[in-house]
């Protein structure tokens, strides 16, 4: 098969959701298991930042896994120009997982194996899929899901590489607490989230994870490919909690809207709609811009205090945006 490469010129790539599902199902397996590990290995972050994984130029890798007082120091990143995992220590050892050819079973044994080799423990607490119809079977014994199109992968990572970069350029508008760019390998999309100092009480009932991840009011702004029930790739935004009348707040640009499910509000961009207009960045921005500033002024955040355009917060050079124009100093 010919890999079909991303070029410059094309700044979203065509994700078509049923022509990679098969693909996206088995990755999307993969990254759990590799998310389990640093789960087990990474030094616990406040919303399980330690956890998820970040764009590289060649794909997707944990953050530095293992502590001063248990090493090795590791990595796993997902290549997809090589299309294996590699396992990197800071002892010299590399230990490669391919990615085709192999079951979801025969991924998780050879990547137990490559981190005993590397004496990084591979034991994860829960060797099973979060949160997913099959979540009841063990990775170990999955032989069902064994897809996997190179092509399909590599594009997948330039949507991400290229959405990623977008949700980056964004975060550098805000001062507050932000989180990292983060690939999520549970729901697989990739988001940022804007925190506000308000703590949340926990809901009566609410499990663990979703206590760490909702402890602070936050505004969070992600993409995600689709799925079975929405097959369409989507720029996405909510506030939690959920301010009244958010809804009727309006969106940028036009086809924004805002979209009901489990009686709260989301908002929606498509990825074709902005992939096919004359500035797919500046419409992806505006969308996001929008539904945080709904969100912001209806939760009652301090948004002009909160502004950094450009990533500045040096006052001399933030004195120079009168009536908030936009300072662009000279560059070599």
């Amino acid at each position: 098969m010919t890999e079909r490469m991303w070029t410059p010129t094309e700044v979203l790539p065509e994700i078509p959701y049923d022509e990679w599902r098969a693909t996206r199902e088995t990755l999307h397996r993969y990254l759990q298991i590799v998310g389990k590990i640093a789960l087990a290995h990474g030094i616990r972050r406040n919303h399980w930042w330690h956890m998820t994984l970040r764009n590289r130029p060649r794909g997707w890798s944990t953050a530095e896994l293992g502590t001063a007082r248990q090493g090795p120091l590791f990595t796993c990143e997902f290549d997809f120009f090589d299309h294996v995992l590699r396992i990197d220590t800071d002892h010299g050892g590399q230990a490669l997982v391919p990615l085709t050819d192999q079951t979801v079973a025969s991924f998780y044994t050879q990547t137990q194996e490559a981190l005993r080799t590397l004496d990084v423990d591979p034991h994860i607490a829960k060797p099973y899929p979060y949160d997913l119809p099959d979540k009841e079977r063990p990775f170990a014994q999955d032989t069902e899901h064994k897809t996997y199109v190179p092509e399909h992968a590599h594009r997948a990572f330039r949507v991400y590489s290229q959405v990623g970069r977008i949700l980056e350029e964004f975060s550098a508008t805000f001062s507050g607490k932000v989180s990292p760019v983060q690939v999520f390998w549970h729901t697989f999309d990739i988001a940022t989230q804007r925190y506000s100092p308000h703590q949340i009480p926990a809901s009566e009932g609410m499990d663990e994870a979703t206590r760490e991840s909702y402890s602070r009011e936050q505004i969070s702004s992600g993409f995600w490919y689709g799925d079975p029930d929405t097959p369409e790739p989507t720029f996405y935004s909510y506030t939690y909690p959920e301010p009244k009348g958010i809804e009727e707040k309006t969106l940028r640009p036009g086809p924004a809207r805002w979209v009901t499910a489990r009686g709260s509000h989301t908002a929606y961009y498509s990825y074709n709609e902005a992939r096919m207009s004359e500035d797919p960045v500046g419409c992806a921005l505006a969308f996001y811009e929008s539904a945080y500033e709904a969100g912001a002024e209806l939760a009652h955040w301090d948004h002009a205090a909160l502004a950094c355009w450009d990533g500045i917060t040096d006052p001399v050079l933030r004195s120079k945006e009168p009536l908030g124009i936009r300072y662009w100093p000279e560059r070599p």
